[in-house]
């Protein structure tokens, strides 16, 4: 009975006493049940939903680095492709420029490839003679100066001689200065850099034929380029790119046809001229003055008279003073007669407008930008004008009255609004009353 009530009594407490956990059945730190101040698990509190990571933030972050190097292949194949680019633009506008004379030939019956290169022949004799004519106006003037140069330097040195009392010699001169370490220096630098010279003229070819070929290429496949242009974009979109394309040919064609008839006039008045005047080389500075007087802007008038009103001084000083005269004559008579007429239907642009579009092609593209900052500037006033509404101006802002006549007015409703405050604006105040002295004035 004993040992059976000591069994039965084991078997209760067993049933009362709860089963130690295993460590390999146990549940995680995480799901048991904690008290509270009392960390679960292993003693770490639990992360608030405020300082887990956003599940966005590691794509974002991919994102701005690879964006930052696009970014920075983007700078770089930009500076490698600057030149390139610069080609390309300027190709563009010539291909503007050109294109108004192949669409003329072209709609005669002639094909547009044949067109365009009787176009670009016609453009290429004309730059050959300008530049054949400033050749043999600049080789003559050095072969001249290569022949008179000892009578030069003996008539200098008897002068300093005279003027010094010293006893130089032409002869001991020449020796000296041949024999001297500046000459050897210089002339072994200039050999040294004859490999540089012919790369940087090669260049300078190599990147002329690039202008052209790629302009031949836009004047040529003109209507072709915009069609692939087009195709690309939707139907509200192709309008508006077909009528800002017409614009700029429009805009280019009539500035480049206008200067090339202003530079025709000019040349032509400046050949006469020095042809009265007696002035040496008078074709080539004729040719000179036409183009550099025109195309350069701005201070291309400047340039181009210089030049030949120093040759004048070699004839004498009137013919340069008379010369002189003629240019700014001539410089107003373009300015107000020959320019309005010529531009009006072309290119009419504002003077200060056209000064700050140059000066800014300037600083952006250096000569290149200057060149064609007028006709850019031309086809985005002409492609603005035609977006931009405009109103009639009010008949009170037309009137146009001297000051001193408003002036008085506006003393007078001064004075009357200090002297009756409660007066409406519009009513008259009547006479004003003639100051007495001293008197005292009524409130």
């Amino acid at each position: 009975m004993a040992a059976s009530s000591a069994a039965s009594d084991g078997t209760a407490r067993a049933r009362e006493t709860p089963p130690v956990p295993d460590a390999r059945t146990a549940p995680d730190a995480q799901d048991a049940p904690s008290t509270p101040g009392t960390p679960p698990g292993d003693g770490t509190p639990p992360a608030s939903p405020r300082e887990r990571m956003p599940p966005w933030l590691p794509r974002a972050i991919v994102l701005a680095l690879a964006l930052f190097a696009c970014f920075h292949v983007a700078e770089w194949a930009f500076h490698e492709l600057y030149g390139l680019l610069l080609n390309i633009l300027v190709a563009f506008f010539i291909g503007l420029a050109c294109e108004p004379a192949v669409d003329r030939l072209a709609a005669r019956g002639m094909r547009r490839g044949a067109a365009t290169a009787l176009v670009f022949l016609g453009v290429l004799a004309a730059a050959a003679a300008f530049v054949a004519a400033l050749g043999s106006l600049v080789a003559d003037q050095v072969r001249l100066i290569v022949e008179n140069f000892p009578a030069y330097v003996e008539s200098l040195v008897e002068w300093i001689n005279e003027q010094f009392g010293t006893e130089l010699r032409v002869d001991d001169l020449q020796q000296d200065f041949l024999k001297s370490e500046v000459v050897r220096d210089y002339l072994q630098r200039s050999a040294d850099n004859v490999w540089g010279i012919s790369t940087t003229v090669l260049g300078g070819l190599f990147t002329a034929l690039t202008v052209v070929l790629f302009a031949f290429y836009f004047t040529a496949e003109g209507p072709r380029l915009r069609r692939a242009i087009c195709s690309v974009l939707p139907p509200a979109r192709q309008a508006e790119v077909l009528r800002a394309w017409e614009i700029a040919v429009a805009k280019t064609g009539g500035y480049l046809y206008s200067r090339g008839l202003m530079a025709i006039v000019s040349g032509i008045a400046h050949y006469i001229a020095m042809l009265l005047l007696d002035v040496p080389y008078a074709p080539a500075l004729a040719v000179w003055v036409g183009v550099v007087s025109q195309f350069v802007p701005t201070v291309g008038t400047y340039i181009a008279g210089a030049l030949p009103i120093l040759l004048a001084f070699t004839v004498g000083p009137w013919t340069a003073v008379w010369l002189i005269g003629f240019v700014i004559l001539y410089q107003q008579l373009e300015n107000y007669l020959l320019q309005p007429r010529i531009t009006a239907k072309t290119v009419n642009i504002h003077p200060a407008v056209a000064f700050g579009s140059v000066i800014a092609g300037a600083a952006l593209l250096g000569a290149v930008g200057a060149l064609i900052a007028i006709p850019a500037t031309a086809t985005l006033q002409a492609f603005l004008s035609a977006y931009v509404r405009r109103y009639e101006v009010d008949a009170r802002v037309q009137e146009q009255r001297p000051l001193r006549r408003r002036g008085p007015a506006r003393l007078t409703r001064i004075r009357a609004l200090l002297r009756h405050p409660s007066a409406p604006p519009g009513a008259n105040p009547g006479p004003e009353p003639a100051d007495s002295g001293d008197a005292p004035r009524a409130p």
